[in-house]
């Protein structure tokens, strides 16, 4: 079945798409507003469920929806020169056609982006996804052997920044690169934590505070105060 689109408009005006999909096997409504790259609103339905129920239960919502469109920051644009901050290393941005490949200078301030000019964003997410995948590994090796996932996957979540499954999988969302590497590790250290209790029970927590040390607290403050922030480029 065609996924159905409306509009939503809030009470600023803004006139935001909604895209309103079928999906078997669903058992209730679902929604999730998406502020980048392109700000729409997507609803998943049951199969039985008519497309104004859909509408009307996002209308319910529509305190939470505006909200989350109001914090999200406005996207800066990403070209070359751009300072920005990955892993922990602030660099300059550039790029150079002649280039094939993706690296940092010998000094380590200039991030060097290969490739034609209109792929430089594509290539630039592309190597920070790279990066941040490698630097989630060394910090999961960290931990004790047996609390390691039997995999690891990189996602562009707007909701939560990690998961862990019962089958051991963990998932990261990239834009952590842009976050300070405590910051990267506390939520690194969550899912870790995961693997030995799937709750946020305090026994969790203990667990949680043993794998990362001392600065749970704060790098779990700094998150929930500029984690909005994170979501800005690309």
């Amino acid at each position: 079945m065609a996924d159905s689109e409306y509009i939503f408009s809030t009470a600023h005006g803004e006139e935001i798409r909604v895209i309103i999909s079928t999906r078997r096997g669903l058992r209730n409504i679902t929604l999730r507003p998406k502020t980048r790259p392109i700000r729409e609103i997507h609803i998943s339905k049951p199969w039985l469920v008519c497309d104004r129920v859909a509408l009307d239960f996002l209308e319910s919502k529509r305190r939470w929806i505006e909200r989350a469109f109001e914090r999200a920051p406005a996207k800066e644009v990403v070209a070359p020169g751009i300072n920005i901050e990955i892993l922990g290393r602030r660099v300059t941005v550039v790029h150079d056609g002649a280039r094939h490949s993706n690296g940092y200078s010998d000094d380590g301030r200039t991030l060097v982006i290969g490739g034609t000019s209109d792929m430089f964003e594509r290539r630039l997410r592309d190597f920070i996804k790279k990066e941040f995948l490698t630097e989630v590994k060394r910090m999961v090796r960290t931990a004790p052997r047996e609390l390691w996932p039997s995999r690891i996957a990189v996602r562009d979540t707007t909701s939560r920044w990690g998961s862990c499954s019962s089958t051991g999988t963990m998932s990261f969302s990239w834009r952590l690169a842009f976050a300070p590497p405590d910051v990267m590790r506390y939520v690194v250290m969550h899912e870790v934590a995961h693997r030995v209790h799937m709750d946020h029970s305090p026994a969790f927590w203990a667990t949680v505070g043993e794998l990362y040390g001392f600065g749970v607290e704060r790098a779990k403050r700094w998150l929930n105060a500029h984690g909005a922030e994170l979501h800005k480029y690309l």
